[in-house]
């Protein structure tokens, strides 16, 4: 046996390996990449996801896995080689459904999505994207009808980010979730507003960035395995276990966006900086599911990054820092301000209670979509009925609207945003537990102490 894996861990490797080439790829067009190189980067891009589609669907590859996995009964279940053989033949067996000529075309079609959406939202310009969007739900159909069988045309593609979720599943989550938040909101929301005013001030780009990173580097986030730059949507990217990258944007008006985009983010690159090195490469040596990668993420940015211990220690830093901007400031006002719950228009920036209204407007929209009840053209009229009734405010533009989050400019229309409120979920099921296993990890943040 070991022979055998030997060779199929020789083969991921090589696979993963492309895929990673497409991964900076990726990374360079949303930091670095000049405009005019869109269309040549959605050709090189396609070209790496057809090569590495193949080499993953390869029969030679199949028959390997098949003989693994007739032995794979005689393994601890629980040890890495028989996950690694299980994980890689489920992975396979999935890939095999999805044509190799399907797969080029649509990562050529994702990269001009992308680069589209970059113009568009600007100019809160929906006409400009709305081709390469009914392109991404042609795309994300056909996408789903390779898994015949299916309960709803949404879970093949639900089942690439969070695997063993249904869309039944999740709108059940999200049902009794919604149905206690909403009254939730309008109780809070009709209180005397918290005073959070002094956040919109204006903050230096460069001071943010400084304090940020400052922040995250005192959190653990190891700046010799990884590195933050600038996108236009902040996003986490793996090249390796010693070579995870950040990214964050920056408003000069909003104390805010930039540091709890950092958080959020480092929290992503903790989880993938702390897998077993020797699984590097791997389909073991990644994040579980998009759940999973959100409670990190979530659980830093919100259960730590908002909590009185944190600022406890790092405030009289940012005062230091802002001393203009946050003068006559106390901690108690900051800790309030930065936990202000308020009918808001963007996914991101919103607070932990109206947060995952959000995230539920966007699944339904998503399944809406895959079953023909909503028609792309009309999107941005159910965006806005949707949120007046959810959240009580409707946005007076596209670009505060439907084009706000990039996920269905550059990915599949199902199973990008389920993941998040999963995550937030999780998030407070972990916390507490690391509560009662180390009941002084409050003690020990309030002290700049992270590594409990």
């Amino acid at each position: 046996m070991k022979e055998k894996l030997d060779e199929l861990k020789a083969r991921l490797l090589e696979i993963n390996d492309l895929d990673s080439a497409a991964s900076v790829l990726s990374w360079d067009q949303n930091t670095y990449m000049p405009p005019g190189g869109a269309a040549a980067r959605g050709r090189q891009m396609g070209t790496l996801a057809r090569i590495s589609h193949e080499k993953a669907t390869d029969p030679n590859l199949g028959r390997l896995l098949d003989e693994l996995m007739a032995d794979v009964n005689s393994l601890d279940p629980d040890s890495d080689d028989a996950c690694l053989i299980q994980v890689a033949h489920r992975d396979y067996q999935r890939a095999v459904m999805v044509p190799s000529d399907f797969i080029g075309r649509f990562y050529a079609h994702m990269a001009a999505s992308f680069q589209s959406w970059t113009e568009a939202r600007p100019e809160s310009n929906f006409n400009k994207v709305l081709p390469f969007l009914e392109k991404t739900l042609e795309f994300s159909r056909d996408y789903a009808n390779f898994f015949p069988g299916y309960e709803h045309i949404a879970d093949p593609l639900i089942a690439n980010a969070d695997y063993g979720m249904k869309a039944t599943r999740v709108r059940a989550i999200f049902q009794a979730l919604r149905a206690r938040l909403v009254p939730l909101v309008q109780a809070i929301t009709s209180c005397p507003p918290i005073d959070s005013s002094f956040l919109q001030n204006h903050f230096p780009e460069k001071d943010q960035i400084h304090f940020g990173e400052m922040v995250i580097k005192a959190m653990g986030y190891d700046f010799n395995r990884g590195r933050q730059d600038k996108a236009p949507h902040p996003f986490t990217t793996k090249f390796a276990n010693d070579d995870v990258r950040i990214t964050t944007r920056v408003n000069e008006n909003d104390l805010g966006d930039a540091l709890f985009s950092t958080i959020h983010e480092a929290g992503h690159a903790f989880y993938e900086l702390g897998v077993n090195p020797a699984f590097d490469g791997l389909p073991i040596g990644q994040g579980t599911s998009a759940g999973i990668h959100e409670s990190q993420s979530r659980l830093w940015e919100n259960i730590i990054g908002r909590s009185k211990p944190f600022w406890s220690h790092f405030y009289p830093l940012l005062v230091d820092l802002f001393p203009n901007q946050l003068h006559g400031i106390s901690l108690d006002q900051f800790y309030k301000a930065i936990n202000k719950v308020e009918r808001s228009l963007i996914r991101v920036d919103a607070d932990e209670v109206t947060y995952n209204l959000h995230v539920m407007l966007r699944f339904d929209l998503e399944l809406d979509l895959l079953e023909g009840k909503l028609k792309v053209k009309d999107l941005p009229e159910a965006w806005r009925e949707r949120f007046k009734q959810d959240i009580g405010i409707v946005p007076d533009s596209d670009r505060l609207g439907v084009l706000q989050d990039v996920h269905w400019y550059a990915g599949t229309i199902g199973g990008s945003f389920q993941g998040y409120t999963l995550g937030n979920i999780l998030s407070a099921q972990f916390y507490a537990e690391a509560l009662k296993a180390h009941p002084s990890i409050e003690d020990k943040i309030a002290a700049g102490n992270f590594q409990t």
